[in-house]
């Protein structure tokens, strides 16, 4: 393990490095990791990303659960990682520590919020990394970064220990560099259940069509070559209904978990960044009546496409990464797209593996299976025709 960055990608935290040796032998021995600045770390203060947050805050106790596991299974603890302030984001961009580096393509931001860990990963400095995943911060870097990603159930791997935000769409989630060691976390981390095969893929058209024309082309390829043939629609024109409801259900649980602290504590948050919260905190009660039975329905509806064993089909990401100039109305333009992609696991609690698939101008871009809930530890076996197709594409 390496004691310092010395590869320039700005992926940890300043600082001395957040390092622990494992606790035992196990799954993961050999193994080095990195953990988004989100989760307890013994001994270190989680930061957030925001330095009032930090400053705030008192070193954790014990380290979360979640690290606990990885550390009793033989995996190293390599340090912690940048993370988008608060995890508002999907850029990867910290107005007050820089933005990590994307590998993959440097002159582009590596997504958000969990952008440390998919950098350090993306760039070998480790073997795999935690991130969190509400709205996509785990999925979209993967994607932007060229890595396989994982969103597991909600609930299926405990938050103690992890700033909340939105408690009802928080997960933690992780990235690896193949199919293998994505396999093998989710093997520490996911309950022990038998899981229930996913016997067919269909690909959902109209997630396709919030894609640019490149990356659907690319990724109805990939779809070909997994012998994809079946199609179904599931927003029904309602493409902005999915993605209001995620704003609002979302907004208004992020303002009960931290307005409280932003309220006493009047953080200096980056540029970008303040006026998400200060939407959060216009989000009222009316509002969140009228949505949480949208919400219901828009889970129901991804639940009975999903039965049987069906894995739904969709664009992990709407482009490839953003440029690190790209204008306010690109940027814009982008959330529109990708929160209602990532509305889909998001609103019903669901796992998503995502999957490095394909290239666009040189970028990476990312395929998605949504499957139903519990059905993890079938999105990552081995035995499957994306593992073997993808793994043979992406060898490592």
């Amino acid at each position: 393990m390496r004691e310092n960055d010395q590869s320039g990608t700005g992926a940890f935290v300043p600082g001395p490095r957040a390092m622990l040796p494992p606790t035992a032998e196990g799954r993961l021995s050999g193994l080095s990791f990195a953990v988004k600045d989100l989760i307890d770390v013994a001994g270190h203060v989680t930061g957030g990303g925001n330095p009032d947050w930090l400053r705030t805050h008192k070193p954790a106790t014990q380290s979360a659960p979640v690290v606990e596991r990885l550390l009793a299974a033989g995996a190293a603890l390599s340090g912690k990682t940048i993370t988008d302030e608060l995890a508002f984001s999907l850029e990867g961009v910290n107005a007050h520590y820089g933005t990590p580096l994307n590998t993959a393509c440097p002159d582009r931001i590596p997504g958000g919020s969990s952008s440390g860990s998919a950098s350090a990963l993306a760039a070998g400095m480790v073997d795999f990394a935690l991130g969190t995943d509400t709205g996509g911060s785990v999925r979209v870097p993967a994607s932007f970064c060229g890595l396989y990603g994982f969103r597991p159930t909600h609930d299926a791997i405990p938050l103690t220990g992890v700033i909340p935000f939105a408690p009802s769409y928080d997960t933690v989630g992780w990235f690896a560099r193949d199919m293998a060691t994505l396999s093998a976390v989710g093997d520490v981390l996911l309950p022990r259940v038998a899981p229930s095969p996913i016997r067919k893929l269909v690909l959902v058209r109209d997630t396709f069509a919030l894609a640019g024309p490149d990356v659907a082309a690319s990724l109805s390829r990939v779809c070909a070559d997994l012998g994809v043939e079946s199609e179904i629609s599931l927003f029904n024109g309602e493409e902005s209904e999915w993605l209001e409801c995620y704003r609002v259900l979302q907004g208004a649980e992020i303002w009960h978990e931290l307005g409280p602290w932003i309220a006493a504590t009047k953080p200096a948050f980056g540029p970008a960044m303040a006026p998400r919260f200060a939407d959060a905190a216009t989000i009222t009660e009316a509002d969140v009546a009228r949505f949480n039975p949208r919400r219901a329905a828009f889970a129901a509806r991804v639940c009975t496409e999903l039965a049987n064993g069906i894995g739904l089909i969709i664009p992990t990401a709407p482009c490839i990464a953003l440029r690190k100039d790209a204008s306010g109305e690109e940027i814009g333009a982008f959330y529109l797209r990708a929160l209602t992609l990532t509305a889909i696991a998001g609103h019903g609690g669901l796992p998503q593996l995502t999957l490095p698939a394909a290239q666009v101008d040189d970028c990476p871009v990312g395929l998605s299976i949504v499957a139903g809930a519990n059905c993890d530890r079938a999105l990552l076996d081995l035995a499957t025709p994306w593992a073997s197709l993808l793994s043979n594409k992406n060898p490592t």
